[in-house]
């Protein structure tokens, strides 16, 4: 097994599920829009917010407070709901509850989710499963460093059920209407990036698991 190339790999998708999952769980910070703003790679990923006018009109705080904050609040808190069970129940409850899948998988693996802290209602919110994909892949990139093959397989296969169980069954459907609904380049872009990278990212799991099964 190579498992330089593997690192090499999860070191890119390490750095996209943090950008990703940040984004979609809480409002920015001016903290969090410098770092974007900061590294011309990330701000090829947001090609419109790069080129938005808004940004010689007016400082960040601005930007932030009067147009991204309230996008965010548009879209994550008022208008859609960014939960897997809203999506996947008939009833189209959320389930908060010990009853949801989402949140045993958490449980069997020690994920744990500070529902209060992060400000949602299920630990099945898209940020949060994304930043479950995120320290799934910080685990894969400590099997690669102790060249745990068994390791790295089984991690490679978690990734690969909670994608096609779990994230594929909605978060499509969610970003395409995240897509439409966004009022500031930023999201509008962050939800294209999101998409792409999941799609591209399961073929990716399934490709790696084929060549070392």
């Amino acid at each position: 097994m190579d498992f330089k190339i593997i690192k090499e790999e999860v070191e890119k998708r390490v750095n996209l599920y943090a950008l990703i999952s940040r984004i979609m769980l809480i409002e920015v910070d001016k903290e969090f829009l410098e770092t974007i703003e900061s590294d011309e790679n990330i701000m090829e990923l947001f090609p419109n917010y790069r080129d938005w006018s808004k940004r010689e009109e007016f400082d960040m705080d601005t930007i932030i407070r009067e147009y991204l904050n309230v996008d965010f609040a548009s879209m994550f808190l008022m208008n859609m709901v960014p939960y897997e069970s809203f999506y996947t129940r008939d009833d189209q409850m959320i389930e908060s509850g010990g009853d949801n899948p989402v949140i045993e998988l958490y449980n069997s693996l020690d994920f744990r989710v500070d529902i209060a802290k992060a400000r949602i209602v299920s630990a099945d919110h898209i940020g949060v499963e994304l930043e479950f994909m995120y320290m799934l892949c910080i685990a894969l990139r400590k099997a690669c460093d102790a060249s745990d093959e068994e390791g790295v397989l089984e991690l490679l296969s978690v990734q690969k059920g909670f994608m096609k169980e779990h994230i594929l069954e909605w978060m499509p459907m969610f970003l395409i209407n995240m897509k439409k609904e966004s009022r500031t380049p930023l999201y509008h872009d962050a939800s294209g990036l999101a998409m792409e990278f999941l799609l591209s990212d399961y073929e990716y799991i399934n490709e790696t698991i084929n060549k070392l099964s």
